[in-house]
């Protein structure tokens, strides 16, 4: 009886021993398994660029979408910053090191967050920050009317493709630096940033400060909002010419006398520049101060030997008239860099071809 007592207290240990063994087995196997066969981690991807790389695949930047969309990510545009993608045909044949591919999208990046309209609104030649070394790309050409804006010469083919709150997104026909493999070779100068102009004016005028300096591509689209077209197509088809002189001369202001519409655009090229430059003085006048001036007082034009003259008030005709001509609208648009003064007709082709 007590023989068969005692195996029966000893039952209670054997169960749980037996339990226990159990389970160690079976953790086991499953940390063999494990080992065996590696497990399987799925392929993540960045939250903040998954609307942006499915915006890139939709306009056909497979390879930039490709690179946004790995984790962890080859390359991501930081906060407030604007993004130029390459289209896909610029770089999809050429074998690029790694190293230089990352630093030439940094290069196309800026540093500030802009929209096409934004960009639109800046001035030809206006020099952006990038993320490379802060080097800098140009606006080499932006065309108001096109509604077009070119960056280190390379269009921008597809704008606003992705607008987010983070970062924007522009597609551009190519590269904003050489992909030659000479260029490659050049060490840690491999991009090319264009050299941004420095002025030798007075000392309001800093490097690169493009604030300072007359907004003519508002201009253009103001005269063209208020009737004054023929003008405006003419002032944008010379605009070039005169917004290197604006950088060169460090003009920080301007007076324009805006005739109504009228045909200047049949003129030659050569002679229709200077129909338009003697319309600009290099220097704000409002009327005001127009008024104020002494008659015969002489008023330097962008055509450096061509002036204007100061005719005064006449009492038979209300306005103040230069060089005979009425000013019918005063102070049409007045900025801190810029008067736009409504005038009866354009100034005669006799004064500028003298």
């Amino acid at each position: 009886m007590a023989s068969s007592y005692s195996c029966w207290c000893w039952f209670p240990i054997y169960f749980i021993a037996s339990v226990a063994l159990g389970v160690i087995a079976i953790t086991s196997a499953i940390h063999s398994n494990s080992k065996s066969s590696p497990q399987v981690i799925p392929p993540q991807t960045h939250t903040l660029s998954t609307n942006a790389t499915e915006a890139l695949k939709k306009s056909g930047f497979v390879l930039m979408a490709d690179l946004l969309h790995r984790s962890p990510p080859f390359f991501l545009p930081p906060k407030n910053s604007t993004f130029f993608a390459i289209k896909d045909s610029a770089i999809k044949n050429t074998s690029l090191p790694l190293w230089f591919l990352k630093s030439l999208l940094m290069y196309h990046t800026f540093t500030t967050k802009l929209t096409m309209q934004e960009l639109l609104n800046k001035s030809q030649g206006t020099c952006e920050t990038t993320l490379f070394r802060q080097k800098n790309a140009s606006l080499t050409k932006v065309d108001t009317l096109q509604k077009t804006v070119e960056i280190n010469h390379v269009l921008i083919s597809n704008p606003d493709m992705f607008l987010g709150e983070e970062f924007n997104i522009h597609g551009v026909l190519g590269p904003f630096s050489s992909l030659q493999r000479e260029v490659l070779q050049g060490g840690s100068d491999f991009i090319r940033a264009p050299t941004c102009p420095s002025f030798k004016t007075n000392s309001t005028y800093e490097v690169g400060d493009f604030k300072n300096f007359v907004e003519w591509n508002k201009v253009v689209q103001l005269l063209g909002s208020k009737g004054y077209s023929s003008f405006s197509t003419a002032l944008h088809s010379v605009l070039e010419g005169i917004l290197k002189d604006s950088l060169s001369f460090g003009y920080g202001s301007a007076t324009i006398f805006a005739p109504p519409d009228v045909n200047l655009l049949h003129y030659p090229s050569t002679l229709l520049d200077r129909a338009v430059r003697i319309h600009i003085l290099p220097q704000r006048f409002t009327y005001k101060e127009l008024s104020s001036l002494p008659v015969r007082t002489l008023l330097k034009t962008l055509m450096h030997d061509d002036h204007l003259e100061i005719d005064g008030v006449l009492d038979f005709m209300e306005g103040v008239l230069i060089n005979g001509i009425q000013i019918v609208k005063p102070d049409m648009f007045v900025s801190e860099k810029f008067v736009v003064h409504g005038i009866s007709r354009a100034f005669k082709m006799a004064e500028i071809t003298a």
